[in-house]
């Protein structure tokens, strides 16, 4: 009796090729029900969700310089001439600055110097404030526009005006809209009779108006006229150092000069200069006091050291 040989080779691949066909079968049948059973028909959309808001942009600047290292020690010299006169360590002092106390120094810094004698005394403070808005409808530059506005208007100077909205002008004419047709002149030049205008004057009030005129040219008033107030001061021509605004520096500026007294016979003259660039604000403040017979500082000097400090800054920030 001859018995069957056993290939487990054949037997084991046999069963194998079984069992990965049926978990192949298995598998794709999951497969399919996993990816049967979530449609992207079924995929619910929010009805309240409405279009996306845009947000305003940053402002261009997000962190700030150090103010007391922004100023050379020559601009220092000429703003702080009694700073000369002053002991070695003073003048060390006075040219090194004090910085102001700030709880965030990306959001606001500041400086001051000084330098004081006997007859005279000299004070710069520089404050630089970086505006952020939190209202994401709101862009920083807009915000930091209505800061700079505030300071413009307290320190007296007018806004500029708004373009007003172009309206077509009224039609002039008759009330039917018809043009008026223009006088017909007679032989002699002057309108035919009933073609003259309603706007056109009769005869005695053209009568009276040349005597007018006649009165005013040789200096007599005319009837009724209402002579000026005697006494009254004229207004004064403006000078060109007045509280201003500023072209050539940052986006918008302004300029500030005050001039009081102090004591009996001291003057103090304190100018500012105040500009925005983007959503930084920069103030300069420059201050000279006077003591005994010293004469009262000077307006363009003072202003002209300002401005001049100001227009390094700005271009510091253009860095």
């Amino acid at each position: 009796m001859h018995r069957k040989r056993y290939s487990p080779g054949r037997t084991g691949s046999t069963a194998r090729t079984a069992v990965v066909l049926a978990l192949g079968l298995g598998l794709g049948i999951g497969l399919t029900g996993c990816s049967g059973s979530t449609p992207a028909d079924d995929v619910t959309v929010d009805a309240k969700a409405g279009p996306a808001v845009p947000v305003a942009p940053p402002g261009r600047y997000r962190t700030l310089f150090e103010p007391c290292g922004a100023v050379p020690q020559a601009t220092l010299k000429d703003l702080l001439p009694g700073a000369a006169a002053l002991a070695d360590a003073e003048r060390d002092k006075a040219y090194r600055g004090t910085t102001a106390v700030t709880y965030d120094t990306d959001r606001r810094v500041g400086c001051t110097w000084k330098a004081d004698t006997p007859d005279i005394s000299h004070r710069l403070v520089l404050d630089i404030e970086r505006v952020v808005s939190y209202d994401s409808a709101v862009s920083d530059d807009d915000r930091a526009q209505e800061v700079y506005a505030r300071k413009q208007l307290a320190a007296g100077i007018p806004l500029p005006p708004t373009a007003p909205p172009t309206t077509a002008p009224p039609a002039t004419g008759s009330p039917s809209g018809a043009a008026t047709p223009p006088a017909t002149p007679s032989a002699s030049g002057r309108p035919a009779d009933g073609a003259r205008g309603a706007d056109a004057p009769n005869a005695p009030d053209a009568a009276k108006a040349t005597t007018a005129a006649d009165d005013t040219a040789s200096g007599k008033p005319s009837p009724g006229a209402t002579a000026p107030p005697s006494g009254t001061p004229s207004d004064p021509s403006p000078t060109g150092l007045e509280p201003r605004v500023l072209g050539g520096l940052g986006n918008v500026a302004f300029l500030d000069d005050a001039l009081t007294t102090v004591g009996a016979n001291g003057h103090q003259r304190a100018v500012s200069v105040v500009f925005r660039t983007s959503n930084v604000i920069v103030t300069v403040s420059y201050r000279e006091q006077t003591t005994g017979s010293a004469e009262a500082p000077d307006s363009m000097e003072l202003q002209e050291k300002a401005r001049n400090l100001a227009r390094l800054l700005a271009e510091r920030l253009e860095e």
